[in-house]
């Protein structure tokens, strides 16, 4: 059988985004024109690969084997053809990059703003998460993670210094709270905690002493996934919370949020841009890192 590579892209699409719309939206292309496609390379194969609810779109056994067997080809496929355009003389495309909410140094807007101007072929799409997951299989370009979180058979370069963890809190919480000498008194206090997704246990909260590492359960009283609402409640005396310094640095310099218990606090690795070692690299991609690297130079 002739493979169909209108067909197999339009298949990929569905199988990535898990939602015909947004298939149709990443390809240009009508949603019914998405449903179609599918209908017919079904057809042609003989089997279901696609489950389809009114709620959820999700890919059978064929289709999670056809998936597997085709996506990294085309990855391959599409590299190959950035390349050679590339020959043209500049870099171009859509480029989709990961980046944790909290690396602020990368996403405080003048680093991507900087090489939005200087590559005006290229299309920037970036994800704000903190959920860590295969890149490559999501089909992203690249992402941003703390250095400690990254695979090891990744590319890494820096694109910030190490990173301090800090427990803060508002002035006014400390003058009614217990007393808070060490990481050890914290369950006795209202804390405002971190989930990463529903389901998963709240983060315990990190900390060193004389050399070794040890984390405490502190039984949040308020837990949410956003450390711009973490922030907003430690400002109104809400309780403590944690996260890194350069988030809260506005507000420690205007004195809205004190740190504590900052002799327990140990550095952590920065942020890293972290990319897949590929044969052919995509001119987008070299141009996002040349930048990258050029701006940490200075």
């Amino acid at each position: 059988m002739r493979p169909d590579m209108h067909s197999l892209a339009v298949f990929l699409a569905v199988a990535e985004t898990r939602n015909f719309r947004a298939a149709s939206d990443r390809l240009g292309i009508t949603r019914s024109a998405v449903s179609q496609t599918i209908k017919r390379l079904e057809e042609t194969m003989g089997i279901a690969l696609v489950t389809r609810t009114t709620r959820s779109v999700s890919l059978t056994e064929a289709g999670l084997h056809l998936y597997q067997g085709t996506a990294p080809a085309m990855a391959d496929i599409t590299t190959a053809f950035d390349a050679t355009g590339a020959m043209s003389g500049s870099a171009r495309g859509q480029l989709r990059l990961a980046v944790s909410s909290i690396a602020e140094r990368f996403i405080d807007g003048e680093l991507l703003a900087s090489f939005a101007l200087a590559n005006p072929h290229v299309q920037l799409d970036i994800f704000v998460t903190d959920d860590e997951f295969d890149i490559v299989d999501a089909g992203f370009d690249a992402a941003v993670r703390l250095g400690e979180v990254i695979e090891q058979d990744m590319i890494a370069i820096p694109v910030s210094r190490e990173q301090l963890q800090l427990p803060v809190c508002a002035p006014r919480y400390l003058t009614t709270a217990p007393p808070l000498t060490h990481p050890r008194d914290l369950p006795m206090h209202r804390c405002i905690g971190w989930r990463p997704a529903v389901g998963v246990a709240p983060y315990r909260w990190e900390f060193e002493e004389d050399g070794r590492a040890f984390d405490v359960d502190v039984a949040p009283q308020i837990t949410c996934n956003d450390m711009g609402l973490m922030i907003r409640l430690a400002r109104t005396g809400a309780g403590l919370t944690i996260g890194l310094e350069a988030s809260f640095r506005p507000y420690l310099q205007s004195g809205d949020l004190v740190p504590v218990l900052t002799d327990y606090c140990p550095p952590l690795q920065g942020f890293y841009l972290y990319y897949p070692n590929r044969r052919n690299m995509a001119p987008k991609l070299r141009a996002l890192i040349e930048h990258v690297k050029q701006n940490w130079a200075r």
